[in-house]
């Protein structure tokens, strides 16, 4: 029994041993932003070297100045400050969308729409300390007020759903317990 080598296919031996490239026949440049493979090769390598020399001669950032940290931090600032305000477009539409009946859902939103406003509120200053310095506590302070009040329109948002809800006390059948019963003027007896 003699064993006959199968010749290797063609395209095993170019995955082994890819063709070299072949110039273009005709003269036809390539295209716009599509270099030759030669070209785009020594591109590739020119620019890896020239960021690695970019690398070895670039100098320290300099420090910024006091007034440019007071500016950076007072920018900050009003990011924390218009937070709450961001969030409260989803946090409308949730309770919205969780109804007005007493469910564990919509009695969980409202609990969220209440405790995170007073948690804000009370963490007002702790929330911008990092932020405040000797120079621009004036601004901080026109900060703080507007955090404050994006606190409380959420915080409105939670008593707008607790009205809707049913648990606020805004109509007068809320109050009867506390009113006095009138004295009828007359009586009306009905006849046979």
């Amino acid at each position: 029994m003699s064993v006959n080598a199968a010749p290797i296919p063609q395209w095993v031996a170019e995955l082994n041993d890819p063709p070299a490239y072949k110039s273009k026949s005709g003269g036809v440049p390539d295209p716009r932003g599509y270099p030759s493979q030669s070209g785009a090769l020594s591109k590739k390598q020119a620019a890896r070297e020239s960021k690695e020399s970019k690398e070895s001669k670039a100098q320290p950032r300099k420090q910024p100045t006091a007034e440019e940290m007071d500016t950076l931090k007072l920018k900050k600032a009003w990011e924390v400050a218009l937070a709450p305000i961001k969030s409260l477009p989803m946090t409308f539409f949730m309770m919205y969308m969780s109804g007005n009946s007493l469910q564990i859902f919509s009695i969980m939103m409202v609990y969220m729409a209440f405790k995170n406003p007073i948690v804000g509120l009370f963490g007002t200053s702790q929330a911008f300390e990092r932020f405040e310095s000797d120079t621009n506590k004036a601004k901080i302070l026109q900060v703080k007020l507007a955090y404050v009040a994006m606190q409380l329109v959420a915080l409105g948002v939670g008593i707008w759903k607790v009205n809707g809800m049913g648990l606020l006390p805004t109509t007068r059948s809320d109050w009867l317990a506390w009113e006095s019963q009138r004295d009828p003027l007359e009586h009306a007896v009905s006849a046979f």
